[in-house]
């Protein structure tokens, strides 16, 4: 244990850690300053060292083994919100420091998404099934970063407000074709054609999300306006008014940038306007976590802003407007970890308790990266032209106002079986099942 308490020691300076080791003695760390009381029992010796030398890999893979567990009324939870409250303290723990600088040179390498290779990591995460993914998010399944306008919204009414804002920052003219890359399960396409008077095109590598979205616009009576197609964005041809792309970025790699945006500019007039919505972090540029990058999300990277505006640069795209959701995120995440942890069961049904912990660990450790973290999420909005969108902000806001009213004009509110995936998929259960 010496060399895991001589790290604890430096780390832990909010709050306080008890670790009780493998032979039962008890080891007390922090206490200095006020935060989770946090009781951690380890049950492997091997423990002692690893955690030191890949403390992020080797904490997500103990706790999914339950060789690393909580007691005394500790949680995963607790614990997790005390790692993160004194995140910093660990990174300028010496071994920390030197190891991260190893590893910064090769980051570039682990963030490789070529083509066929940006499948295989798409499917990693997003062909676990459908039914999977019901279990926590909202009724429409959108699976990313929601957008609360009042802090009691329901998460489908905030995920809507996401939909609202993205559209009001596209601003759509009738006859316009729309790209949206990275399009999920369809939700935004759909929802753009029925508020305009557009044709959307969505793209996905994932065979899970292109084929419930295909079905989805064919339910919507919307398949002459809305089409999706399983394919790369690098292979699109088309050109579009407008290109659209929320949580795709993320899966793009550092050393793909030019090509992402050289190919934006390739598909757009002069006068297109593309929205991007991305999760990044207002640190410097750094790498994703391992634990992450080989159970979660493989080859993701969540960019500085300062890595992302330098290559819009090179590609002559004005950014005609930037928003930063600051803390919308972990909202979102507490949402769905409350409906995981409610259809925990289903989860252990579907898969088995491992894979269960692994995504309580990620569920609450991303919350956690967003709440008390460097996390964020961003809207980038760019065109060849500096005068492509209006020059004074405020017809988002104008535009979301009608939106609103138009919502309700044709009954779309959040919960609506027009665009509720839930409600739609029961009425047809109950439709085949006769009388």
């Amino acid at each position: 244990m010496f060399l895991l308490s001589h790290m604890l020691k430096s780390f832990i300076r909010k709050g306080q850690l008890t670790v009780i080791d493998a032979e039962g003695k008890r080891h007390i760390f922090g206490g200095g300053e006020p935060g989770p009381q946090v009781t951690m029992r380890l049950t492997d010796p091997a423990l002692y060292r690893s955690l030191v030398f890949k403390a992020e890999m080797v904490a997500g893979e103990a706790y999914m083994d339950g060789t690393m567990r909580f007691e005394e009324g500790s949680t995963l939870r607790d614990f997790l919100t005390l790692f993160s409250i004194n995140r910093l303290s660990l990174g300028k723990y010496p071994i920390q420091k030197v190891l991260r600088a190893i590893k910064m040179p090769f980051r570039k390498f682990l963030q490789s998404n070529r083509k066929g290779e940006a499948q295989r990591h798409v499917a990693h995460h997003y062909d676990l099934g459908n039914d999977f993914y019901k279990l926590f998010l909202d009724d429409n399944m959108l699976y990313s970063c929601a957008y609360f306008r009042e802090p009691d919204e329901t998460l489908e009414q905030a995920q809507r407000n996401k939909l609202r804002l993205l559209a009001a920052k596209l601003n759509l003219k009738p006859g316009m074709k729309v790209l949206d890359i990275g399009c999920g399960w369809g939700d935004l396409a759909l929802y753009l054609a029925r508020l305009e008077d557009v044709e959307v095109v969505g793209v996905t590598l994932s065979k899970e999300q292109h084929a419930l979205a295909t079905k989805r616009a064919a339910d919507a009576g919307l398949s002459s306006r809305v089409r999706f197609e399983l394919k790369d964005y690098r292979d699109v041809s088309e050109h579009f008014d407008r290109i659209v792309s929320v949580g795709m970025f993320e899966h793009v790699g550092v050393q793909h940038y030019d090509e992402f945006f050289k190919k934006l500019n390739a598909l757009m007039p002069d006068d297109g306007v593309a929205v991007i919505h991305s999760i990044g972090h207002m640190s410097p540029p750094g790498m994703t976590g391992p634990w992450i990058r080989k159970y979660i999300f493989p080859g993701g990277y969540s960019p500085a802003l300062s890595e992302v505006v330098s290559v819009t640069e090179r590609n002559s795209l004005w950014v005609t407007d930037i928003e930063v959701l600051r803390v919308h995120y972990a909202t979102t995440l507490a949402h769905w970890g409350k409906r995981f942890e409610a259809n925990r069961d289903k989860v252990i049904a579907m898969y088995d308790e491992r894979f269960a912990r692994m995504w309580e660990f990620y569920l609450i450790s991303a919350e956690m990266t967003f709440r008390t973290g460097s996390q964020m999420v961003f809207h980038l909005q760019l065109s060849r032209k500096r005068d492509a969108a209006p020059i004074v902000r405020d017809y988002i806001t104008d535009q979301q106002r009608l939106y609103i009213e138009k919502e309700r004009s044709l009954g779309l509110g959040a919960q609506q079986p027009q665009l509720s995936l839930v409600a739609a998929q029961a009425e047809a259960d109950t439709s085949s099942a006769g009388p």
